[in-house]
C-alpha cells in the first residue's frame, strides 16, 4: 500500500517535471521564434532606412542640379543674350517725341520690329536705334489697336537683326518669375524682374481701341515705364511670353503685357494684310457681377456678367435681353469682364456658333449666338 502511493506520487512528480520541461522548451522556442522574426523585422526597418537615405541623396542631388542649372542660367547670361535684339523706337507727333521700344522677330525669313500700337500712333520720322548705337528709319507694316501690336520694318543690314524667340504664354502660370528689358524714360537696355501676378486681365482703353478691352492681359510684378511699352516679356529662360505695354496710369507695382499668343495668332496677318480683323464680337456692353449687385436684383447669381445694352442688328440683337447674366461660354465659367473677354479672344472667331449659359430671371437657359467680327478701329 505504501508502495503504491510512493509510485503514485513518483509519477504525478514526473509528469510534473515533464510537463516544467515542455514549458521551458516551448518557451524557449517561441523565445526563439520571436526573436528570428525580431530580427528580420529589425533588418528590414535597416534597410527600409537605407533606402530611405539613399531617396535622400537623389533628391538633394537632384536639388543641386537644379541649382546649378539656375546659376548657369543667371539673368546676366539671359540679358546677353537678348540685349542685342531689343531696340529703341522713336518717332515724332504733334505733341512732340515719342520713344518706345521693340524687339526683332524673324517671320517667314524675314526680320521685322515688333511694338505696341501706341508707341507708333500718329508718328512720323519713325526711326529704331539698335544696342550698338546704330539707327534706321522705318516705316509700319501692320497695326491692330485692338491688341496694342504694331509690326515695323527697318531699312538696316541684315547683320543688325538678331532675332528672339517667341514661345506660347499658356504655360505661364501665377508665380512664374519673368523679366522686362526695355527703354523706360529713355534709359536704354534697362532689365526689371518680377513674377506672373495675373493671368487673363482686361484693359479698356479709350484713345486707341475705342473702349473695346484688350484681352487676356498678363499682370506683373515686374516694373514697366513709359519707354518700356513694346519691349520684351521673358520667361526664366529667355524666351518671349509677351510684350509690355505701360499704358495704365497710377498702376504702382503694377506691369501689363500682351501675351505671345495674341502675337503668334496676329503676326502673320499684320505683316502681309497691314491689319487683323479676326477679333469676335458678341455685340453687348454690360457690367460685373457681384454681391451687392446680386442682392440689389435679387439674382440668384453672384458671379457672371450683367447685360446693360445690346447692339442693334449685332450678333446679339434678339437672342440677349437686357439685365441677362452670362454665366458661361460654350460651358466654361465665366465669372467677369475679364473671363468673358479672354475667353473670346483666346478661343473663338467670327461666324463661330457660341453657346452662352444665361441666369434670365428665375431661370437658367442656353442661348445660341453666332459671332461677328468687331468693328473696325476708327482710329
Amino acid at each position: 500500500m505504501h508502495k503504491s502511493n510512493g509510485y503514485i506520487k513518483a509519477s504525478a512528480s514526473l509528469l510534473a517535471l515533464l510537463f516544467a520541461a515542455g514549458l521551458l522548451v516551448g518557451g524557449l522556442l517561441s523565445f526563439y521564434i520571436t526573436f528570428q522574426e525580431m530580427t528580420n523585422l529589425s533588418n528590414e526597418v535597416a534597410s527600409l532606412k537605407s533606402q530611405v537615405s539613399e531617396l535622400r541623396g537623389t533628391q538633394n542631388l537632384t536639388y543641386q542640379n537644379i541649382a546649378i542649372y539656375q546659376n548657369a542660367s543667371a539673368l546676366a547670361d539671359i540679358y546677353a543674350g537678348v540685349r542685342d535684339s531689343v531696340v529703341l523706337v522713336q518717332g515724332t507727333t504733334s505733341d512732340g517725341e515719342v520713344q518706345g521700344s521693340g524687339f526683332v522677330y524673324a517671320s517667314s525669313d524675314r526680320n521685322v520690329v515688333i511694338t505696341n500700337y501706341h508707341v507708333v500712333h500718329g508718328t512720323s520720322g519713325l526711326s529704331v536705334t539698335f544696342s550698338n548705337g546704330n539707327g534706321y528709319s522705318a516705316t509700319v507694316l501692320g497695326t491692330d489697336p485692338y491688341s496694342d501690336l504694331a509690326v515695323l520694318s527697318v531699312d538696316a543690314p541684315a547683320s543688325e537683326f538678331k532675332p528672339v524667340e517667341i514661345v506660347s504664354s499658356s504655360t505661364l502660370r501665377v508665380g512664374d518669375p519673368v523679366i522686362a528689358i526695355g527703354n523706360p524714360y529713355g534709359l536704354v537696355g534697362s532689365l526689371t524682374t518680377g513674377v506672373v501676378s495675373a493671368l487673363g486681365r482686361t484693359i479698356t482703353e479709350e484713345e486707341y481701341a475705342g473702349g473695346f478691352a484688350i484681352a487676356n492681359i498678363i499682370q506683373t510684378s515686374a516694373p514697366i515705364n513709359p519707354g518700356n511699352s513694346g519691349g520684351p516679356l521673358l520667361n526664366a529662360v529667355g524666351k518671349v511670353v509677351g510684350i509690355t505695354a505701360a499704358i495704365v496710369s497710377e498702376s504702382q507695382g503694377l506691369g501689363f503685357a500682351i501675351p505671345s499668343n495674341t502675337i503668334l495668332r496676329e503676326i502673320s496677318a499684320l505683316i502681309t494684310t497691314g491689319t487683323y480683323r479676326d477679333h469676335s464680337y458678341l455685340g453687348v456692353s454690360g457690367q460685373d457681377m457681384n454681391y451687392n449687385t446680386a442682392q440689389e436684383i435679387g439674382a440668384s447669381v453672384t458671379y457672371g456678367w450683367r447685360i446693360a445694352s445690346v447692339t442693334g442688328g449685332g450678333p446679339s440683337d434678339g437672342r440677349l435681353e437686357v439685365d441677362d447674366i452670362i454665366i458661361a461660354m460654350n460651358e466654361t465659367l465665366i465669372r467677369n469682364n475679364d473671363d468673358l473677354a479672354s475667353y473670346l479672344e483666346e478661343k473663338t472667331l467670327p461666324g463661330q456658333l457660341l453657346v452662352l449659359t444665361v441666369v434670365r430671371g428665375s431661370s437658367t437657359i442656353d442661348v445660341n449666338v453666332i459671332l461677328g467680327r468687331r468693328p473696325a478701329p476708327s482710329t
